[in-house]
């Protein structure tokens, strides 16, 4: 922000992001038609054109597998109670979404809403979580070789962004991994749509044969993960992303600090359920993804947030480690330069 301005407070700046904070039930409806439609007619295409052309129906996999990314934002959205009005109407959407992104709604809707309240800060830091959590350069230097080896495979880009991502949606949410033994509802939403996928690839099977269900949705969902992880993975980590101690974080910071405005154009703004306003979304979670871009608009008014290209999102998979030295996100490499490695 320019030292020129005033600078907004708290209460401002949330009444500018919570006039934003109704869902439209037409924008809503309209959004799921926008959002199925052009999926289900893609998934169409490739079960057509795959007798005639595979290399086709695979090239078809990478638009339909972007239009998945903007299903998933639908249930992301009916996760967070923000996608309509009603309760009742986010769950069922909500459910019926994760029979194609193949999420079980409850259970991560739940465990979603536990990184909106410990995004950004360096303690405390739980969960399983490689894409929105780090560790220090001190604590990194720290670890033994084994243990440092260990921590850094799993977040080497080509592993975290490439190959970890078609395993998480296809093997790692079959299973209620992660998820505490008294979260009774979450681990059955695990079981059940365990079993409704079942019923509906198993039917599909049946009508359509095996090979064929193969070659159009494992791709697909390739393609979906692949793109929403990395997606997801630049919302807190990027070049100018700012982290704090418990004792210096405060949520606004946090939101317009610590969350990035992926400044797409327009039509992957609408390809992508607008994800690249994270920096709203962390302000208010209310705030339907449709209505995202006019609130960042008021907000951006207030306070001016710093936008990441298209080039910074490319990089920002590389930045794993937090330097408390420079007060920025580095790579494991730079971790070398700030220090003699222990051990």
């Amino acid at each position: 922000m320019s030292p020129d301005r005033d600078v907004p407070s708290d209460t401002e700046v949330r009444q500018a992001v919570a006039a934003f904070a109704q869902p439209t039930q037409a924008r809503g409806v309209f959004q799921l038609l926008t959002s199925f439609g052009p999926f289900l007619a893609g998934c169409a295409a490739m079960y057509l054109v795959l007798p005639f052309s595979p290399l086709l129906a695979l090239a078809l996999a990478l638009p339909t597998g972007a239009l998945l990314v903007r299903v998933f934002i639908v249930q992301h959205d009916c996760g967070h109670g923000s996608f309509f009005a009603s309760r009742r109407a986010n769950t069922l959407v909500g459910r019926a979404c994760s029979l194609i992104t193949l999420t079980p709604f409850a259970n991560w809707a739940r465990q979603h809403s536990i990184h909106h309240g410990n995004w950004s800060t360096l303690d405390p830091r739980y969960g399983s979580d490689l894409y929105s959590a780090c560790l220090t350069v001190r604590e990194y230097q720290a670890l033994t070789p084994w243990r440092r080896m260990l921590y850094r495979l799993p977040r080497h880009p080509l592993i975290a962004n490439l190959i970890l991502p078609p395993l998480v949606f296809l093997l790692l949410y079959r299973l209620p991994f992660d998820t505490p033994r008294n979260w009774t509802r979450e681990r059955r939403s695990v079981w059940l749509t365990n079993a409704a996928l079942a019923a509906m690839f198993g039917t599909l099977v049946v009508l359509l044969g095996w090979r064929q269900v193969l070659l159009v949705h494992l791709p697909i969902m390739t393609v979906s993960s692949i793109l929403g992880v990395w997606l997801f993975s630049l919302q807190h980590r990027f070049e100018t992303a700012h982290w704090a101690r418990k004792g210096e974080w405060s949520p606004l910071d946090a939101s317009l600090q610590g969350s990035s405005w992926f400044a797409l154009p327009r039509p992957l703004h609408w390809l992508t359920g607008n994800i690249g306003f994270h920096h709203v979304h962390h302000l208010n979670t209310r705030v339907p993804n449709y209505r995202l871009a006019a609130a960042h608009e008021s907000v951006h008014a207030l306070w001016p947030v710093p936008a990441l290209s298209l080039m910074g999102g490319l990089r920002a998979p590389w930045l794993t480690l937090w330097d408390d030295a420079s007060g920025r996100l580095v790579r494991f490499r730079d971790a070398h330069r700030c220090g003699k490695v222990v051990g």
